[in-house]
């Protein structure tokens, strides 16, 4: 099985390892990101199965133009892989700043929901198939966690939601809520913070960007009749943590 794959944020982390996962499985990948350069030299790696478009996933008007130059043999997109998004601050609410909230929405949300309704219709025709990257922050609240925690919830229900409205048109919805994996979330989230990074995943043996990559696959790969609605992934060495409690005195 084959076909054409859209990858949002293809620049890096999950969506740079799908790209290349699908991309050796013999399909061709359609990468978008804000980061030209990276889209350029994920292309030079991979060759002519590769189209790109730099734009950012915020910025509707950008998107609309770059998805209407894709050229004729990427243009029948069987599956979009919405990977795109951030988080950005640690501290809780009412330390974090209100731009921090906004772009999380902005990106995580609006973003998303904006490409994935320019490309219902041909998903629809295709009878293709919606990807969406989670997270089990989508669930599982933390310190800290407030927004990004939010838009993912959202992610999670906004895949329930499409499977229903899209109920006997053949288009197949998963929302994939990975745990702990070691990519540049934490640098992003940290403003390029090394030291927190290294002290999250060190000694944790996380999930690679590899894994979720492949899991993507196998989701896509399936019979056309399944459909895998949630899948929560975690390493072995994540699990959770006990109730907190505000004690008095």
């Amino acid at each position: 099985m084959s076909g054409t794959i859209l990858v949002t944020g293809a620049t890096s982390g999950f969506g740079r390892a799908t790209a290349r996962h699908f991309v050796e499985n013999g399909w061709k990948v359609i990468g978008t990101g804000r980061r030209a350069d990276r889209l350029r030299a994920l292309r030079d790696e991979l060759g002519a199965s590769v189209h790109i478009a730099a734009f950012d996933i915020v910025d509707e008007a950008a998107m609309r133009a770059a998805l209407e130059d894709v050229p004729a043999e990427f243009q029948e997109i069987d599956v979009l892989v919405n990977n795109a998004g951030l988080a950005l601050g640690t501290a809780s609410a009412p330390e974090t700043k209100l731009s921090d909230w906004k772009t999380m929405i902005d990106t995580n949300v609006t973003g998303l929901v904006s490409i994935t309704h320019h490309l219902l219709p041909k998903l629809i025709e295709r009878k293709g198939m919606i990807v969406n990257l989670s997270s089990i922050a989508s669930t599982w609240p933390y310190p800290g966690g407030n927004v990004y925690g939010g838009t993912k919830a959202f992610l999670r229900q906004f895949s329930l939601g499409l499977r229903s409205d899209l109920h006997g048109k053949g288009v197949r919805v998963t929302s994939i809520e990975p745990g702990l994996c070691e990519s540049e979330f934490t640098l992003v989230r940290t403003g390029g913070n090394r030291e927190a990074h290294d002290a999250l995943y060190g000694g944790a043996n996380p999930i690679q960007p590899e894994d979720i990559a492949s899991t993507i696959y196998w989701i896509a790969t399936q019979p056309m009749h399944l459909n895998i609605n949630s899948l929560e992934v975690m390493p072995v060495s994540q699990s959770w943590a006990g109730w907190q409690i505000a004690r008095e005195g």
